[in-house]
């Protein structure tokens, strides 16, 4: 395993994994990367590790450039296992003098991985000195752990993110430009709509504060995913786009169904919606995947959710769903309710409360039918529809 060359003085030591398929209940279907990133200089460095089972794909990347034995100083960005899994090892390996982490990192790698060897707390504003250049440091917490924090190379001008402006995107050409946008662009939106959404605040927070500290880095190299060299600037606008969640005439149908009523009733609904000039998206989740749900509600401004009753309760796929998107805690969101039902239509009624638990601004009561729809039911889908564009309508305004 081959190093690959950043710069003159830095390269990515880290892991590709082809193969995984799901993230902690996000489908990852292009794989992803666990990125480390050595520095050499007087005092050699490593920023990250990796997943622990990919710990010697890591230590041979090293040993392509530099004996690992003689990294002085290593960081820790980010305490989750996909980066800090493997630092038990090399710790123990390397023997490096110093182990940098934030304060909330040291509480957090103590508790997963119960280290044997001590570490130095830093904060913002923190420099080191590592013999010809120097990192400072930049805490990002909640983006997306109590402990991330950024490392910025001064003279190099590369700031290393963790997992923010990163993706799930397993791909060995290691820079922005050697990708194709219609690939990555999707990937990055998904990243930003599973797991950075619910801190969107925060984010265009930290974006405004890194602005006024002036950094202006010429390389962006995160955790996931490859390093943004050609234009760093375009990942930070995206994230800056995507964590206003604006408003756009858009809604989507998430539903399930066991006999096609509800299928049905979905149809009806988006027949309205398109009537009224909001583009819609049916999502059945027999086919969907709660990932790709959340990703398309990233600019969407409405959302009509829809189950059968399955042992007096909703369908277990859409509880599955809601649960997930309830996490999310998407802003700016109009929509409505409904299911059938055989012989209790008090889960599908339900649904009204589980429209408030999302944050959604419901415009019309739930619409029900008891078994198969008829054309009173057909009606009342198309016309929530309509209002559920209507409402989208006035909000654009």
């Amino acid at each position: 395993m081959q190093a690959i060359q950043v710069t003159d003085k830095v390269y990515w030591v880290g892991a590709i994994d082809w193969n995984i398929r799901d993230f902690h209940g996000y489908s990852t279907h292009r794989g992803t990367t666990y990125n480390a990133y050595l520095i050499l200089s007087d005092k050699p460095t490593l920023i990250d590790t990796v997943k622990k089972e990919f710990y010697p794909e890591m230590m041979a990347r090293i040993a392509s450039v530099i004996d690992p034995k003689k990294i002085e100083i290593i960081i820790s960005n980010h305490s989750e296992m996909d980066h800090s899994g493997a630092l038990p090892e090399a710790v123990a390996a390397i023997e490096p003098k110093e182990i940098y982490c934030s304060d909330m990192g040291l509480k957090d790698l103590s508790a997963q991985l119960h280290p044997k060897f001590p570490m130095k707390v830093v904060k913002t504003g923190d420099k080191i000195d590592i013999g010809g250049d120097t990192i400072s440091f930049v805490e990002a917490r909640m983006l997306h752990w109590p402990d991330s924090m950024f490392s910025y190379l001064e003279k190099e001008n590369i700031l290393f993110t963790n997992d923010v402006f990163g993706m799930h995107y397993a791909t060995s050409r290691l820079f922005d430009d050697e990708n194709e946008e219609r690939l990555w662009l999707y990937e990055a939106e998904k990243y930003y709509a599973n797991i950075v959404l619910p801190y969107s605040d925060i984010v265009l927070r930290f974006l405004d504060t890194v602005q006024k500290m002036g950094l202006s880095p010429k390389m962006i190299a995160p955790d996931h995913g490859f390093i943004w060299r050609k234009d760093p600037s375009k990942i930070v606008n995206l994230y800056a786009k995507w964590a206003t969640q604006a408003p756009k005439n858009k809604a989507l149908v998430v539903y399930d169904t066991m006999w096609g009523s509800t299928q049905k009733m979905a149809q009806y609904i988006a027949e309205g919606l398109r009537l009224g000039g909001t583009e819609v998206k049916l999502l059945s989740m027999h086919s969907c995947h709660r990932s790709d749900v959340a990703t398309e509600l990233l600019d969407s401004s409405g959302l009509i959710i829809g189950s059968p009753v399955l042992n007096s309760g909703i369908f277990p796929s859409m509880a599955d769903v809601l649960c997930y998107l309830k996490g999310l805690k998407k802003k700016h969101l109009v929509g409505g309710a409904f299911g059938s039902y055989g012989w209790n239509p008090g889960p599908v009624n339900a649904l009204a409360n589980t429209l408030t638990e999302l944050g959604i601004e419901a415009v019309a009561p739930v619409v029900s039918a008891k078994f198969v729809p008829d054309a009173p039911v057909e009606q009342a889908c198309k016309a929530l529809g309509l209002a559920v564009s209507k409402k989208i309508a006035e909000k654009l305004k």
